[in-house]
């Protein structure tokens, strides 16, 4: 007799991803950590590019768990924050991946004034991913079921890095106020409590 498969519902499929989400964005909290350690203390650019592309890689599941808890507030709002964050993640994995193939295998010849052909100065590590995370926080402050410091708290990760972009594209040298000061405090206090937050929330429900 064939056994029949018994499909599981439809909310306990949602549960057990928000499960992995909320496991994911405690790694991105822990590898955007080391990332900025790597980048600002160690100047280690094997581990920094590492880090940025694994990192970049596990705030995909967040980004998808996050559209799936603001989609029914704005259907619209939800699905572009979605693509702009995913843009942004998907531009940082091809900076790291980049980064990482040439400390590798060093080229003959490289500048490294010139920008990322990919993500120049940043714009889709920081620019997208900002703007991707001012537009889930927005969406987060009309959701009962998220705590009430989480999404402001989304909107200074999304405003820091969105500064360090600009910084990077105007100010090349990184020990400038407008790079140092956006780096440190996203890459060492918001951002991973922006992840870690936001893994607590989806663990909890």
């Amino acid at each position: 007799m064939a056994s029949t498969v018994v499909p599981r519902p439809q909310h306990l499929l949602t549960v057990a991803f928000d499960r992995s989400a909320g496991w994911a964005a405690f790694a991105s909290a822990a590898l955007g950590v080391l990332y900025a350690v790597a980048f600002v203390v160690l100047r280690d650019p094997g581990l920094s590019a590492a880090t940025l592309m694994l990192g970049a890689l596990t705030s995909t599941a967040v980004f998808v768990a996050l559209h799936a808890r603001t989609s029914p507030i704005a259907p619209p709002a939800a699905l572009w924050a979605l693509l702009v964050a995913m843009l942004g993640a998907l531009g940082a994995m091809v900076h790291g991946g980049f980064d990482l193939a040439n400390v590798l295998h060093p080229p003959a010849v490289s500048s490294p004034d010139l920008p990322n052909a990919v993500d120049p100065r940043g714009l889709l590590t920081f620019g997208l991913s900002g703007l991707g995370t001012l537009a889930f926080a927005r969406l987060l402050t009309r959701d009962a079921r998220t705590p009430a410091w989480l999404a402001p708290l989304g909107v200074l990760s999304g405003v820091l890095s969105l500064a360090l972009y600009v910084g990077r594209l105007v100010v090349l040298n990184p020990a400038s106020p407008l790079i140092a000061f956006p780096a440190l405090a996203a890459g060492f206090v918001v951002s991973p409590a922006w992840y870690i937050g936001l893994g607590l929330a989806l663990l909890r429900d």
